[in-house]
């Protein structure tokens, strides 16, 4: 099999690393060679950062270059746009719709994008964008915006809940577990955002 690539990019803060820790719990136990890397970027509170999953029978790397990104998994949509290059032509961008301000945008030095879902449709990415936000409080608690961008995901994915359900379960505290089974199922069963 060929190598797949993932992205997880987001803002410090947003969880990105225990989706990437979950993603290559599921992919291992499926019996891939999976290279995870780690946070690269500013994990403080709102700084970018983006987290490489690849999988496949034989993984040499953990870092994947422009073009290459099967799916862009993203936290905010500014950082979906930031990333885009990496995309593959035929690659997906599954993103939250939330958007948080960066330093230039908060001290009046820039502005942000309007309509970044619209342009990131323009540039010819099969985009597929949720209000992960919503989806979480729904939940129980904003903190899980990640399992629901991992149950939007898990769509594009020919595996079985349970494999997702196992993944979760070795890195979720069981004190939190059913609220992010919870959030996982809101996310893969929101309406359609494609």
């Amino acid at each position: 099999m060929d190598t797949k690539n993932i992205m997880i990019v987001g803002v410090g803060g947003q969880g990105s690393l225990l989706a990437s820790k979950t993603l290559g719990s599921l992919l291992l136990a499926q019996g891939f060679d999976v290279k995870v890397s780690e946070v690269h970027g500013m994990s403080q509170r709102g700084g970018s950062v983006v987290t490489y999953v690849r999988y496949g029978t034989k993984v040499a790397s953990p870092v994947i270059d422009k073009g290459e990104a099967d799916y862009i998994v993203s936290f905010e949509l500014m950082e979906a746009a930031r990333w885009l290059p990496f995309l593959k032509e035929d690659g997906r961008i599954v993103t939250n719709i939330q958007q948080i301000d960066p330093m230039p945008v908060i001290t009046g030095a820039a502005e942000y994008p309007e309509d970044l879902v619209g342009k990131l449709k323009e540039s010819g990415a099969s985009v597929d964008a949720i209000d992960c936000v919503k989806l979480a409080e729904e939940a129980g608690s904003v903190k899980a915006v990640n399992m629901v961008l991992m149950g939007r995901l898990s769509h594009y994915f020919d595996l079985p809940e349970e494999a997702w359900m196992a993944a979760m379960e070795q890195n979720v505290p069981p004190k939190f577990m059913e609220l992010n089974k919870k959030a996982f199922a809101l996310g893969r069963d929101a309406a359609d955002g494609r």
